[in-house]
């Protein structure tokens, strides 16, 4: 047991009961306990397996490999569609986790026979993403803006993508663009400071 997953459960008001089970389910399944992202993550080998966090609506277990988890049960959720390789399973109550237990310890043990196995999830590459109309246009009309955004790393190229893509108006996709524009030409991703 982590003492910084102590102190973050110390602090934590809603979902503290479900959270604690399923500290206990997980730690019972031979990982190491860390706080990663300010929430508990569990590790085999300094590699990601199982986080558990908290929602407003619920609690849950995040398989970082799930896609490539067997679940036999249907019980595996992908959290949003643009969400490629983490599975969550969801709860929203104390006694729903208790009865689900021998369960949950069996879809913890397959995310470490995955992580052992060395599997590895193939991502989306960034083009094979819609870009936005008003994005391209945008590139086609600053050069560079362009050069900017293709020296970003792939990772930092989605995350662009997809949030001008998420806005439903043109108008909101446009406003998104201009407002992140310096932050490209400076070489900075969608969150960096």
């Amino acid at each position: 047991m982590n003492p910084k997953v102590d102190a973050y459960l110390g602090k934590v008001k809603k979902w503290r009961e479900e959270l604690e089970k399923l500290r206990a389910i997980v730690l019972d399944c031979d990982l190491t306990e860390e706080l990663k992202w300010g929430v508990p993550c569990y590790t085999l080998d300094d590699k990601n397996v199982v986080i558990i966090h908290a929602f407003n609506e619920y609690c849950a277990l995040l398989f970082v490999k799930g896609a490539l988890m067997k679940d036999p049960r249907g019980i595996l959720i992908q959290q949003t569609e643009n969400v490629q390789s983490a599975r969550q399973i969801r709860f929203t109550g104390l006694l729903e986790i208790t009865r689900m237990e021998s369960v949950l310890k069996s879809y913890v043990r397959e995310a470490i026979k995955v992580e052992k196995s060395g599997l590895k999830v193939t991502f989306k590459k960034t083009d094979e993403f819609n870009m936005p109309e008003e994005f391209k246009t945008k590139l086609d009309e600053m050069p560079a803006l362009k050069t900017a955004f293709e020296s970003l790393t792939p990772g930092r190229q989605r995350a662009y993508i997809l949030h001008f893509s998420a806005a439903k108006q043109s108008k909101t996709r446009e406003s998104r663009i201009e407002k992140c524009t310096p932050h490209i030409l400076d070489g900075k991703g969608l969150n960096d400071q």
